[in-house]
């Protein structure tokens, strides 16, 4: 019975010092082109920007970059897939991240409809390629694929 007890207590303690799963699959950690850090499952993917539009534009005038709007609803089937089987590929990511301003926002929330009023929308995901001036210079409806999209990208001047 003693042997049980030890062997028992051995295997707890055994048990107890092995690493854990975040020990051994630390998060990512991405640094955005100001210097913020973000830590994230994927940072393979598309890095989306968190700023008020108005920050956006200046942003995009100043870095003389396109701006990439991801404009969704929460609801959207198709805006879930591009979010979880598209802006997710580490090929999407390397293109979007270096070439574009990345932005997604919920256009039935905060900012959105306001914005959606500059930017009248027939369909969700809809996927627009705006100027620092707020000009459209693209606008494309639907899910993509992540190929598509890279194609998409390439083909706005």
């Amino acid at each position: 019975m003693k042997k049980v007890i030890w062997l028992l207590a051995i295997l707890l303690v055994g048990v107890h010092s092995l690493p854990t799963h975040a020990a051994l699959h630390p998060p990512k950690v991405h640094r955005t082109s100001d210097s913020k850090r973000v830590l994230s499952d994927d940072a393979a993917g598309i890095q989306f920007t968190e700023a008020s539009w108005k920050e956006i534009l200046k942003k995009a005038k100043a870095e003389k970059k396109v701006i990439f709007l991801d404009a969704y609803a929460s609801w959207c089937g198709p805006c879930k897939l591009l979010q979880k089987n598209v802006f997710t590929k580490k090929a999407v990511g390397d293109f979007y991240n270096e070439k574009f301003i990345n932005v997604k926002m919920d256009m039935e929330k905060g900012e959105g409809p306001a914005l959606s009023q500059v930017y009248p929308l027939e369909a969700y995901p809809t996927l627009l390629f705006i100027d620092g001036n707020g000009k459209i210079l693209k606008k494309v409806l639907g899910l993509q694929t992540p190929e598509n999209l890279i194609a998409i990208g390439k083909s706005v001047k």
